[in-house]
């Protein structure tokens, strides 16, 4: 397992890291047993959050006896200070320890989602109360738009960021990973295999792997799992597959959806996920995770051609910062169904 320091923290963690977003949908038994593996196995990062349904309790079920194990990160996606404090404070006790080793502001896309958890009586200021309390040791950000990412890290407000990378979104590589090595900040990078698409794993772990980043979350609910992206990062990224990797993401990045989400359906299309998966369904297949999305999908996506309000001006392309041809994909991967 390779370890590297974490931002300015003085903590060093291990290179995978352990996302237990979707621990809640397995059996306890099964959940407690991939925790205790990834811990007994060098993995020293765990991240969860406030939101994950009870996956913070799992944490505190099933490790937090062997909490000097780890360094612990959870989120609030609260933006107000009275509800982010509640919160923070319920994580505590969900997880059975004393103290959030990194507690991160969590999915902030909008300027003025930013604005408000950095008010005067925002989240930001009940996450450095709790700080100088002694409960929370380190702040940071998440997010999926890396543009703004870039710019509202440059005060020093935060100790890191928590983004995407992966074979199919590449972005954060541009300017975001360059601007937090440069202020010194924690680097999280996860979706590595954006949600569940991108094969084979091997690969989809190994592009982050390559870049300059301290940890990938990855999504695990099995100790098979556990061992799969353990296996993934059993050797570095020499120079020509490293290359043979930017080279693959910059292709099925062509799309150029950050998964932002600003483009919500009226007929409840997953935009991002068709955008994201678009190229990489031509070039790599899908995994079955990926094959099942679009099932469920298809009453959806077949109905997009039709849907009246959409038929001049797209609504989803209104609201896209980044003016794609989303409705141009959906109906492409409505003829897929067909052909």
């Amino acid at each position: 397992m390779r370890y590297s320091m974490f931002g300015q923290t003085g903590c060093r963690v291990s290179a995978l890291g352990f996302g237990a977003m979707n621990l809640p949908g397995v059996p306890f038994e099964q959940a407690d047993a991939a925790l205790n593996y990834a811990l007994d196995n060098g993995i020293n990062y765990i991240d969860t959050a406030a939101g994950y349904r009870n996956s913070e309790e799992i944490i505190g079920q099933s490790i937090s006896h062997r909490r000097s194990e780890y360094f612990l990160a959870t989120k609030t996606n609260k933006r107000d200070y009275a509800s982010a404090k509640e919160e923070i404070e319920r994580s505590l006790a969900r997880m059975k320890t004393d103290v959030i080793d990194l507690l991160q502001i969590h999915y902030v896309n909008y300027v003025d989602e930013f604005r408000a958890a950095m008010a005067d009586n925002g989240a930001y200021q009940a996450a450095l109360e709790m700080k100088a309390a002694g409960k929370v040791r380190f702040i940071g950000i998440t997010g999926h738009r890396p543009d703004l990412l870039t710019k509202w890290i440059a005060k020093g407000q935060f100790d890191q960021v928590l983004f995407h990378l992966n074979l199919a979104q590449p972005f954060a590589t541009d300017e975001l990973i360059p601007a937090l090595t440069k202020l010194g900040m924690g680097k999280v990078a996860m979706k590595p295999l954006s949600g569940g698409f991108i094969q084979p794993v091997e690969k989809a772990i190994r592009y982050p792997y390559s870049q300059d980043v301290n940890v990938i979350i990855s999504g695990m609910v099995s100790v098979d799992e556990v061992k799969q992206n353990l296996a993934a990062m059993d050797h570095e990224v020499e120079a020509e597959e490293r290359q043979e990797l930017v080279q693959l993401a910059h292709d099925l990045g062509g799309h150029n959806c950050r998964r932002c989400n600003y483009c919500s359906c009226p007929i409840d299309v997953k935009i991002p996920d068709i955008m994201i998966s678009s190229q990489i369904r031509k070039t790599l297949g899908l995994l079955p995770k990926g094959h099942g999305f679009f099932e469920k999908q298809k009453e959806s996506i077949t109905s997009c051609a039709d849907y009246e309000p959409c038929k001049e001006k797209p609504l989803c392309e209104q609201k896209c910062p980044y003016h794609l041809p989303m409705q141009q994909v959906v109906q492409e991967t409505a003829a897929s169904y067909y052909s």
